[in-house]
């Protein structure tokens, strides 16, 4: 029984990088910030589109044909706002800090892969800006550093509310980028590099895996053979880009719009820039690691052209639309999450899925390497017996635990409410029942209480007697 394993793609594929002339480098980066810019100018119109059909409005429909210039309008109207400097700002950092976010928002996307090798005024290029073995790891770090403007914007503001949004955001990009981390560690160990491009060229075909003498055909893209992996990113790059229901650094429901409380004009506009150019990004990255990249789907990857020339930029940028309606949809159905809650999601549940999903995924590719398929598929059907019988009586003693409490729940509530248990009169608690005391219960307690009462007052005339007494 043997298994086919993916090979990567050569070596000196990355040497098709740092050989282009300077003016073909300046044509790549001049393009993709023209294609970031032209994406956010099209998706705040796409997402009020999209919101206002959810709702039931029609949303933007004035400035130019079905309203597509009213992002562009609003852009130039905020741009040329008067700036609001508030008195106890860190000058320096102030300014820097909406810079650090957009700076790092479009540096992220220099190692996207956006089409095969094309040719630029006759002369062959791949259609990526560069690459590097460790490309992924480069946007990863990038991403990381633009953290850094969201809390330096926060802390240089010198107000509470600024710095509290500004902590909300670190802790969260904190915990989102170790699940987002762990989930590309399963990419990395099917494909064999942590380039961009060779993980492209790691999806152009599926491999096969001869399971019990049956040759089984297996997917290409790794949204579909690493689907934990895929699930686990989706929900990370949600909270990694501050979307809503991930939106705790800057809450609409507040009274203050979180880090970005004391920005205004065109600091803020680089800030909302930063934030969208980086869901263009997470969402160039996940097709890039999971959905073949720039390739055709199937069946239009049957088609032999379907891959070659600029044509392969279309099917690109329509995968980075649907992650972008994903993000938009999230939007308009899903409430707020509280931040315990939103935390709790990261650390109790997706890092520690995406930590046993890396140890099986570097299992199985031990063992499929080295020949031991029968030894594995056994042992993975043995894990998932162990695990279902232990939900079975998790589940069991669960309905036990609950059937128990219920039956002491009610055998409390049968018990009468006593308000004098402890010689004093005690109020019931709210849902309490008071009993009806026996008349002979009524009646001890006036006689006992008559009878102090007589005792007290001997004892106040005694008292009287012998200070009448002590004056005479």
């Amino acid at each position: 029984m043997t298994a086919a394993t993916v090979t990567p793609l050569a070596a000196g594929e990355l040497s098709a990088f740092g050989n282009d002339p300077w003016w073909i480098i300046l044509i790549k980066a001049l393009a993709i910030t023209v294609l970031l810019l032209v994406f956010t100018i099209f998706n705040v119109w796409f997402e009020r589109k999209v919101v206002a059909r959810m709702q039931h409005r029609i949303g933007p429909n004035v400035h130019g044909p079905f309203g597509l210039l009213q992002s562009l309008a609003d852009g130039v109207k905020l741009s040329l706002k008067e700036t609001i400097r508030p008195k106890n700002i860190d000058t320096v950092v102030y300014v820097l800090a909406p810079v650090i976010s957009a700076a790092m928002a479009f540096t992220a996307f220099s190692v996207i892969p956006l089409g095969p090798e094309v040719s630029i005024f006759g002369h062959r290029t791949p259609l990526q800006l560069t690459d590097l073995p460790v490309g992924v790891l480069l946007v990863l770090a990038v991403a990381s550093l633009g953290i850094y403007g969201i809390v330096l914007g926060g802390w240089s503001s010198g107000s509470t509310y600024p710095l509290l949004g500004g902590l909300r955001s670190s802790a969260q990009m904190i915990s989102y980028e170790v699940a987002m981390g762990l989930a590309f560690v399963a990419v990395f160990l099917y494909s064999g590099s942590m380039s961009t491009s060779e993980i492209v060229g790691a999806q152009a075909s599926g491999t096969s895996a001869n399971i019990f003498g049956l040759e089984v055909q297996l997917p290409s893209w790794y949204a579909i053979v690493l689907l934990p992996s895929f699930v686990i990113y989706l929900i990370s790059m949600v909270g990694e880009t501050n979307r809503a229901p991930f939106d705790l650094p800057e809450a609409e429901g507040e009274l203050v719009a979180g880090f970005l409380t004391e920005y205004s004009s065109m600091k803020y506009l680089l800030f909302f820039l930063a934030e969208y150019v980086n869901m263009v990004t997470v969402s160039a990255l996940a097709t890039t690691m999971f959905l073949g990249g720039w390739r055709a789907p199937w069946p239009l990857s049957l088609w032999s052209g379907a891959n070659e020339g600029w044509l392969p930029l279309v099917w690109f940028i329509g995968k980075v639309l649907v992650f972008m309606f994903v993000f938009i949809w999230l939007r308009g159905t899903m409430p707020r999450f509280r931040y315990d809650q939103f935390m709790r999601i990261g650390w109790k549940f997706l890092i520690p899925i995406a930590l046993v999903w890396t140890v099986f995924v570097a299992t199985a590719r031990a063992t499929l390497t080295a020949g031991y398929q029968r030894q594995f598929f056994i042992g993975v059907g043995v894990v998932i017996v162990a695990v279902l019988l232990l939900s079975f009586v998790y589940d069991s003693r669960a309905a036990r635990r609950e059937k128990a409490e219920q039956d002491a729940k009610e055998e409390a509530e049968k018990v009468p409410f006593d308000p004098f248990v402890g010689g004093y009169p005690v109020p019931p608690m709210p849902g309490q029942k008071v009993p009806d005391l026996e008349p002979a219960a009524v009646t001890l307690s006036a006689a006992t209480a008559g009878s102090d009462g007589r005792a007290s007052e001997d004892a106040r005339s005694t008292d009287r007697a012998g200070q009448e007494d002590s004056r005479g």
